[in-house]
């Protein structure tokens, strides 16, 4: 039954599985995400629900781990932070490339390199412009309270399963750290049946699925490419998702998601305070991202503020979605400093309200 608990964001993901009727959780401990892997291990959802947990001997291990399973047609998931995602984009680009459903969980740190355990966000061009190698792309899901990372973890099983593609939820070390009430959703039986693309060997129906990226065929390569951009476009057209706050009258718009959406949710009552009228867009999905209200809001606009604990990544599709109508600016901060809201107001003000006020 549906249940209300005060969760960790990570606890929340993992509980989330179990109760999305994930049939198995391949992982490997890293910070600020280790909590994943510790509450499924404690859990112990194979006597719950069958769901097997394995702590891998590497993170590579693990996201192959997660290959074998999603070409058995199954419910799998990992999950990591950032140095430990990289590890696994090899291993992304084989799944995305066999067109496999699964889900990667990434609770960002600061970087680059080892960094910091502290949040960030500059792991957006990674999860969003397809990390790996080839022309691929992962639907990402940017949660911005705990009740969305327990959401999340249902919704990105179903659009990996609809799309036969990989998703990830895109996260951050606050938000996985951080303690809020959550309910949580009633739990659903495990799969029962195998997709019919799944590797179950020869049935007298048909004969056994073979599963892989490799086609040295050229031609054959670039017709199943031109498939995987037709089958984007269609999650461009069906899946957007985001969320607009006093949008309505606004003449100036923050652009954020995940933690900064939080803190700039409170800016925009601050400058309204102020008597300046801003909006907040949050992306729900970073892919499919949403370029199209963007566009649309453009030209009302005196000027698009996007807000990142990162040096401007999605800053660039903000850009491009707008091209040009209206003037955009980026305001971040880095190695797992969480910018403030008054912060943000004034460099709004810096940005756009004072340079034109003095020309």
């Amino acid at each position: 039954m549906k249940e209300l608990k005060l969760m960790k964001g990570n606890e929340a993901i993992a509980e989330a599985a179990i109760r999305a009727g994930a049939d198995a959780y391949f992982g490997y401990p890293i910070t600020p995400q280790s909590e994943v892997l510790e509450y499924l291990m404690a859990e112990r959802p194979h006597e719950r629900t069958g769901m097997i947990v394995l702590q891998a001997e590497s993170e590579i291990a693990a996201i192959n781990m997660v290959y074998g399973g999603a070409a058995c047609g199954r419910k799998v998931m990992t999950s990591s932070s950032s140095p430990g995602i990289s590890l696994k984009q090899e291993g992304l680009s084989y799944i995305a490339g066999s067109e496999l459903p699964c889900l990667v969980v990434n609770v960002v740190r600061g970087g680059p390199g080892l960094g910091t355990i502290q949040p960030a966000q500059s792991d957006y061009f990674q999860a969003v412009k397809g990390g790996g190698h080839g022309d691929y792309r992962l639907i990402v899901l940017a949660p911005a309270s705990v009740q969305e990372m327990a959401d999340f973890v249902d919704l990105g099983f179903e659009l990996a399963f609809r799309y036969r593609n990989p998703a990830m939820i895109l996260t951050d070390g606050a938000l996985g750290q951080m303690m809020e009430k959550v309910w949580l959703k009633e739990p659903k039986p495990r799969m029962t049946e195998y997709p019919e693309w799944a590797t179950t060997g020869k049935t007298p129906d048909r004969e056994r699925n073979i599963i892989t990226s490799l086609e040295l065929d050229s031609g054959r390569q670039e017709k199943f490419n031109l498939k995987l951009q037709a089958k984007y476009r269609e999650m461009e057209e069906k899946e957007v998702r985001y969320e607009t706050i006093e949008c309505e009258d606004a003449e100036y718009l923050l652009v954020a998601y995940g933690t900064s959406a939080r803190i700039c949710q409170k800016s925009v009552q601050v400058a309204r305070e102020n008597g300046i009228k801003v909006g907040l867009l949050r992306p729900m999905t970073l892919f499919p991202f949403p370029k199209k209200i963007l566009r649309e809001m453009a030209p009302k606009l005196k000027g698009i503020l996007s807000v990142e604990m990162s040096t401007g990544q999605m800053v660039e599709d903000v850009m491009l979605a707008v091209n040009g109508l209206v003037e955009v600016e980026h305001y971040g901060r880095m190695g797992g400093i969480i910018p403030a809201p008054d912060e943000i107001v004034s460099v709004l003000e810096e940005k756009f309200i004072k340079q034109n006020y003095y020309g």
